[in-house]
């Protein structure tokens, strides 16, 4: 039986970044995540033994997610929700996961430069983040950043993703309530929403509720609140649809009390919530792992170009290729070697 990896070892700069993290160093939260979300072995090392050390200082933040398509106003929603919070005497981190240039592979919309006031704020912390191109619109490190954010002394952890495709199910995967941001007339593609995304949904909030689109918005609320009532029938906890405007400032305050009650609803559970939410993020990094591993085998890569060419000209199925590559990489570094 193979042993198991041995618990990560904290040299003395991660020790360092520790202490300075809990201190409340904004520029040590940063290096922390830049840190976690490096893709370097060497740096995959030392993130690991910085998470061990920051775990005893997380759990205690309020976890939103906030999903919604391009143009709602997620940025300016979040920035006026959070700006409210910190004149209440919260500490708010916000963590946009951008979808990825697939040229470069960084952030396409920049999410800190749409909140400005925010990221300026001692109290709040902006991160933009690029998905890396990763299934779901979640970047592979996100909830390692969120825990981070956690034991940086962050109260309310807020998480924006792009809604589109798995979005929606992986932001919910790892926080505690969802919030779904739609625009007025939203309400005429409901046949078009994915029944799966709309069981997921803890709040809706029509945003852009204000002057000329107030009687549209009003509209679409009822289109969800009907849609709401027929898909959430069998729980305890039905989705409030609710009407706000970011760029007005009306609503916000009855969206954040309704969160309120949402994570008050679901304290007796929380714990076992968040327990299966760490056992899917498991799998996931396993996932992750496998497939990083796989990229920079030297045996796959040789592999690679042949089957690659048979693939594309019909000689093998793409599922045929998959199986050699594994088998191959799983021959190198199966039980009884070592890397």
């Amino acid at each position: 039986m193979t042993a198991a990896v041995p618990p990560p070892v904290a040299d003395d700069g991660v020790l360092d970044l520790v202490r300075r993290l809990r201190a409340g160093e904004r520029r040590a939260l940063a290096r922390a995540i830049t840190l976690v979300e490096s893709q370097r072995d060497a740096d995959q090392v030392r993130a690991m033994a910085l998470l061990e050390q920051l775990l005893p200082f997380t759990g205690k933040a309020l976890r939103v997610g906030i999903s919604g398509t391009p143009g709602v106003g997620k940025s300016t929603f979040i920035e006026a929700v959070g700006w409210r919070l910190l004149e209440q005497g919260h500490r708010v981190a916000v963590l946009a996961v951008d979808p990825s240039s697939p040229t470069t592979g960084g952030s396409i919309l920049g999410d800190k430069t749409r909140m400005e006031r925010l990221a300026h704020d001692d109290r709040a912390f902006v991160r933009p983040t690029p998905s890396g191109g990763a299934l779901g619109g979640i970047a592979t490190r996100t909830r390692e950043a969120m825990l981070v954010c956690e034991a940086a002394g962050y109260d309310v952890v807020i998480i924006e993703t792009v809604g589109v495709g798995q979005s929606e199910h992986a932001v919910s995967a790892i926080t505690d309530t969802f919030v779904l941001l739609v625009a007025p007339g939203g309400g005429d593609d409901l046949q078009g929403q994915k029944r799966g995304v709309l069981e997921l949904v803890d709040l809706v909030v029509v945003n852009k509720a204000d002057g000329p689109r107030e009687a549209e918005a009003a509209d679409t609320a009822s289109h969800y609140r009907i849609a709401g009532h027929l898909l959430h029938h069998h729980k305890q906890w039905r989705p409030p649809v609710l009407l706000a405007s970011a760029v007005a400032g009306t609503g916000l305050d009855v969206v954040w009390q309704t969160v309120l009650e949402h994570t008050a609803f679901l304290a007796p559970t929380l714990q076992e919530r968040r327990a299966q939410q760490a056992e899917r993020w498991l799998w996931t990094s396993v996932e992750h792992e496998l497939v990083r591993r796989l990229h920079s085998d030297a045996d796959v890569a040789a592999m690679l170009p042949g089957l690659l060419d048979e693939v594309r000209l019909g000689k093998t199925s793409p599922g045929r290729a998959a199986l050699s590559l594994v088998e191959r990489f799983l021959s190198q570094h199966g039980p009884g070697r070592s890397e």
